[in-house]
């Protein structure tokens, strides 16, 4: 029954994917002044860190559970739902630094937005050091998990209420107006909210395969 299910989610990520990548290069799109043609990386860029941000959600999650319990099965989860976050994370990055090349000139610019992703990023990056750093599992479980709960309130402070707060190129933040009706009108939707599943699937897939190697490695080393 488990098996059928990932194999129901697997279909379902795939299919959404698909539709995403076709829809989202061949659709019609709002023709709007220095977004133009590439408002496309809506369904690519926002909906990656979407995917990083409730990955990132759920490895706290597991980390609370761990310090709840003392289940190292628990700090497994947590740790690979981080590994499997910074990897959307940095695609973010990369999908967020071509759109800034396009629109704002240049693939980097003094963001608010973009520090604080790049300060998030080093934090997180911390975090693996950590790991790294402790050959005991228990202090290394316990660590890191109470790390991760607070690295996630911080990198959501910086991404989300900080950019708020100064001036920022960001839609939505710095006083900027956020996508609206005016350029994410319905067609857009009908791909950016299956974007999101899409991605968001295809994130818990992979840290679910992630996870299951793991098991097997430590199987194999007992």
């Amino acid at each position: 029954m488990e098996t059928l299910k990932r194999q129901y989610w697997k279909i379902l990520s795939i299919i959404l994917l698909i539709y995403t990548v076709y829809a989202g290069f061949n659709g019609q799109v709002p023709r709007q002044p220095i977004l133009n043609e590439t408002i496309r990386n809506l369904y690519f860029h926002v909906t990656m860190w979407f995917t990083m941000i409730f990955l990132l959600g759920t490895s706290v999650y597991h980390s609370i559970q761990y310090l709840r319990k003392s289940d190292l099965k628990s700090d497994l989860i947590s740790s690979t739902y981080v590994e499997v976050g910074m990897v959307f994370a940095i695609l973010g990055l990369i999908t967020g630094s071509v759109w800034a090349k396009f629109t704002w000139g240049d693939w980097w610019t003094n963001d608010p937005k973009l520090n604080s992703v790049a300060i998030g990023l080093l934090i997180y990056l911390a975090y693996s050091l950590v790991r790294s750093s402790m050959p005991d599992e228990m202090q290394k479980a316990r660590i890191s998990s109470v790390y991760n709960i607070f690295a996630f309130v911080i990198f959501m402070v910086l991404i989300w209420i900080l950019p708020r707060m100064t001036d920022s190129l960001h839609p939505g933040n710095g006083g900027n107006p956020a996508f609206s009706k005016m350029d994410l009108d319905n067609r857009m939707r009908m791909v950016f909210y299956p974007a999101i599943i899409g991605w968001t699937l295809l994130g818990f897939w992979i840290a679910q395969l992630r996870i299951r190697i793991k098991n097997i490695e430590q199987q194999n080393e007992l």
